[in-house]
């Protein structure tokens, strides 16, 4: 393995410090899908024990960014067409709908439209793909929090990381994010203006357009 691929770190919360270097990696392609992570070489290279190494392999993969396997060991997940189709049906399915149901109930009002809109400039002024991404989750999630349902919430909260890993791999080969940001910005225009029907079929169509570009067809359409 590369001695290169992630930063040292030396800060009290280890665990934490190696998370985000590891998920910094990931989601800029230092680590890319289906690199191994072995203990032992990431310890070194961070310059830490294999303890905050495994608990974060752990959270890692519970985010559905690793894979672990008995006989294998850890690896970064790989994405392909299934990932990307599985994770995207659910937010079809979910976000519009939660999306709507925040403007209509006035949720998004105040703060919670005031961190999409930052959320978005924070994307537009970041050069770091992995940031880019994680800036556009946040936008995601300040529209959809006020939905009113918190197990929807959750959901879609456990979708983040993959949602990023998908998106950095694709703008990995195929920059995106101009056309995608422009998306973004209509969506955020419908939902000030609370026109809540509007918002939702732009969200729809935006989700589905990425996967539509990117990836072949799934088994079933997500309309």
């Amino acid at each position: 393995m590369s001695n290169t691929v992630v930063p040292s770190v030396s800060v009290p919360s280890r665990t934490e410090a190696v998370l985000d270097a590891l998920k910094h990696a990931i989601l800029t392609g230092g680590l890319p899908p289906g690199q191994p992570l072995i203990e032992n070489d990431l310890a070194a290279q961070l310059g830490v024990s294999k303890t905050p190494v495994r608990e974060a392999l752990k959270t890692l993969a519970g985010a559905g960014l690793v894979t672990m396997s008995p006989y294998k060991g850890a690896m970064v997940r790989t994405v392909d067409d299934a990932l990307a189709h599985s994770v995207y049906d659910i937010r079809l399915l979910l976000e519009p709908e939660a999306v709507r149901r925040a403007v209509v109930s006035g949720a998004t009002a105040a703060s919670h439209r005031t961190a999409a809109a930052d959320a978005l400039d924070r994307a537009d002024a970041c050069t770091d793909r992995a940031d880019r991404s994680l800036a556009n989750r946040e936008f995601h999630r300040a529209l959809y929090l006020g939905c009113g349902n918190d197990l929807m919430v959750g959901i879609l909260d456990g979708l983040r990381d993959q949602t990023a890993l998908v998106s950095a791999v694709v703008w990995n080969r195929t920059p995106s994010w101009e056309q995608e940001a422009a998306e973004h910005r209509a969506i955020l225009d419908a939902v000030l203006a609370g026109a809540a029907d509007r918002a939702a079929v732009l969200l729809r169509e935006h989700i589905a357009a990425f996967v539509e570009r990117n990836f072949s067809p799934g088994p079933r359409t997500a309309q």
